[in-house]
């Protein structure tokens, strides 16, 4: 099959071992990142199945019917940024594994890299080192402050106990499911949001990016924190309503604010908005960014597409698309012999 994987910005995927699950086929890798739909059309025109990571490009109707090749879409985990009728209407197969095995212990750890981080200014004491001026002010000790964590699932409950190990005392809220959960692990539990940010000296967002929790952080949450507090968010960026992070920075309540999630990915506008706002720690969404966690996702991707092509699919998201005939390949008996053929591998 003709692959193309789009958005491996660190051109990471084919240094791992489950990449050589894809031999014999023909992939291209992309380390750049198009967001316009017509320059898309024209990358995959020839494309029988497109491997993502996440959701760092969106896979629109306009973009499907546009692609009469494309048979399957690899990926791991939930789909909000692919239509998914176009891509039944169309006969494009969409499999992704959206059984965890397990949390993302990677995103969890930079969780409590960024607490660290704006805890003791590490960004600012590096720069003033490098610039020959020594220190830069005077940092927090973590030990005996309050730790707010939204949402208790297997994230949230692993930074809760890395906060427990910190000698923090944890304050949780969430479902009440979660809550639930919380109470029995000897954590103490707020009956609103907004009681932990007003309480807690560090609130860590740990939740589904849903309808119900789109813009669930509003202007007033964030006001209601400490001067002193610091914000987390390693989940997704809208959690938190459109614009109220940088203002509510500028304004000094937080008083700090660590992110590795924005509204419009990659940012590459060294002007934007939340970019420049004080107090502001940011990473490039790089909290499932390790070689351990792509090799766990991307065997899942890759036997994904390994399964279509031996014509037995699996984690199928839309069974009624049926997926396309297999069109004649170059390179087959049936094509001519002397028909072109991408490297393996190569970026065009």
């Amino acid at each position: 099959m003709k692959i193309d994987i789009l958005d491996d910005w660190a051109d990471t995927l084919r240094t791992l071992p489950c990449f050589d699950r894809l031999a014999g086929h023909d992939v291209t890798i992309w380390t750049d990142h198009v967001p316009d739909e017509d320059a898309l059309a024209e990358r995959l025109a020839g494309t029988e199945a497109l491997v993502l990571i996440r959701e760092r490009t969106r896979i629109t109707a306009g973009l499907l019917d546009r692609l009469p090749r494309l048979r399957l879409i690899s990926q791991r985990g939930v789909y909000p940024h692919i239509d998914v009728d176009a891509c039944t209407r169309n006969g494009i197969v969409l499999s992704s594994n959206t059984t965890s095995t397990g949390p993302s212990f990677a995103t969890a750890e930079l969780t409590w890299a960024l607490v660290l981080a704006a805890a003791r200014q590490l960004p600012a004491q590096v720069a003033s080192l490098r610039a020959g001026t020594w220190q830069a002010g005077v940092g927090d000790t973590l030990h005996g402050k309050t730790l707010g964590v939204l949402g208790f699932g297997k994230l949230g409950r692993i930074v809760a106990g890395y906060g427990r190990a910190f000698g923090m005392p944890v304050l949780v809220w969430g479902s009440e499911r979660s809550r639930a959960a919380a109470a029995r692990e000897g954590h103490a539990v707020a009956d609103t949001a907004r009681e932990v940010f007003a309480a807690a000296d560090v609130v860590s967002l740990h939740l589904r990016l849903t309808g119900q929790t789109r813009g669930l952080v509003t202007a007033a949450d964030l006001a209601a924190m400490k001067p002193t507090a610091v914000l987390v968010n390693t989940s997704r960026a809208g959690l938190i309503e459109p614009g109220a992070l940088a203002a509510a920075l500028r304004a000094g309540r937080p008083g700090r604010a660590a992110v590795d999630v924005f509204d419009v990915e990659p940012v590459t506008d060294p002007a934007d908005d939340l970019l420049g706002a004080p107090g502001l720690i940011a990473t490039p969404h790089i909290g499932f960014v390790t070689r351990e966690d792509f090799e766990a996702q991307f065997a899942d991707v890759f036997d994904q597409v390994v399964a279509f092509a031996a014509g037995d699919p699996i984690h199928v998201v839309n069974p009624e698309a049926g997926g396309r005939p297999t069109p004649v390949r170059e390179g087959s008996a049936d094509a001519p012999a002397d028909a072109p053929s991408t490297d393996r591998g190569g970026r065009q």
